[in-house]
């Protein structure tokens, strides 16, 4: 009776040993996508499983005689160089210490998100317990692996989404910039984003076109200009006229959008326009200005789409002006 047990106890045991192995494995090589996505480093699939294969060796070898050695931090730190080698491969120290440091990143993200949605979430005292006794060691009570198998897509997800969303605040950070547009005797202040798929030239002047939401600010333009926003295709169609000294500067402009091929656009000739990024001022008047009432950004983080070919122009230091 007690050999069936043990033999049964031992079959046991080997079956949860490999479920445990199986989802370190799976763990391991998400990890190392994560670190992938967030250095933008191209990878080959059967170096990035061979890198997951290596992370879970380490909970075999906590199986074995020599599993006093599993936990100890050399020899994890030994397996994390090991994961990143077999992926990314060793270019540069730099390189490679960047690899290493990103995969640690990514684990403490996911590894700090499921312990803080379990705290969160607060089961029991004696789940918590089983939980960071299946972090640390590997295996757990089956509660524990459910909450682990659930949390861990839904953190991976979650830290994957963030950083891209950190990386493309990045991005339109840096696409931002100040526009100085002068109308007459004011001169107008308003945040722009640097667009490279606006590509909207005048066909005759082949002068760059920027648009320009006066949304909330409409109070602060001529009446000319509040019609050029508010119906523009009044202006177009000749069912309403501007004054004599606008019109020398209006110009109307064929374009495309999403679901319209032929769209026609009223645009006007500034009297200067500077954009100002870096601390430097770029003069860019030869350009063309499209006001509308539609709010360009939900947050109102920008009002004007820029041309990037405006940013071609001559840098000067940046100047005082008196904006409205």
């Amino acid at each position: 009776m007690k050999s069936f047990l043990r033999s049964r106890g031992a079959v046991k045991m080997t079956v949860y040993v490999d479920v445990i192995w199986a989802l370190n494995f799976l763990f391991d090589s998400l990890l190392l996508y994560l670190t992938a996505i967030i250095l933008k480093r191209e990878f080959r699939l059967w170096r990035l499983l061979l890198g997951g294969f290596i992370g879970s060796l380490i909970i075999i070898l906590s199986f074995t005689p020599l599993n006093s050695f599993s936990g100890h931090p050399i020899i994890k730190l030994l397996f994390s160089i090991l994961m990143v080698f077999s992926v990314f491969g060793y270019k540069r120290l730099r390189y490679f210490i960047s690899g290493l440091f990103t995969l640690y990143l990514a684990t403490f993200l996911v590894g700090g998100f499921l312990i803080g949605m379990h705290y969160f979430i607060r089961f029991d005292n004696e789940l918590t317990t089983n939980v960071l006794i299946s972090s640390v060691k590997g295996y757990g009570d089956p509660v524990s692996w459910l909450f682990v198998m659930i949390g861990f897509p839904v953190a991976w997800h979650f830290s994957k989404s963030r950083i891209e969303s950190i990386e493309m605040t990045k991005i339109e950070f840096d696409q931002k910039v100040d526009v100085l547009i002068r109308l007459g005797e004011r001169t107008y202040s308003f945040r722009g984003l640097v667009d490279s798929g606006n590509q909207l030239y005048d066909p005759f002047s082949r002068m760059p076109v920027m648009f320009v939401s006066l949304f909330d600010r409409l109070d602060l333009f001529p009446e000319a200009i509040k019609k050029m926003a508010e119906d523009p295709e009044c202006l177009i169609n000749g069912n309403d006229e501007v004054h004599s000294e606008w019109q020398s500067k209006l110009k109307i402009i064929p374009c495309r959008s999403v679901g319209q091929e032929h769209q026609l656009i009223i645009a006007i000739k500034p009297d200067q326009v500077f954009i100002v990024k870096d601390q430097f001022q770029i003069d860019c008047s030869k350009c063309l200005v499209s006001f509308t009432m539609q709010r360009l950004s939900a947050d109102d983080s920008f009002q004007c789409i820029v041309h990037p070919k405006m940013l071609t122009g001559v840098r000067k230091p940046v100047a005082s002006t008196k904006v409205s």
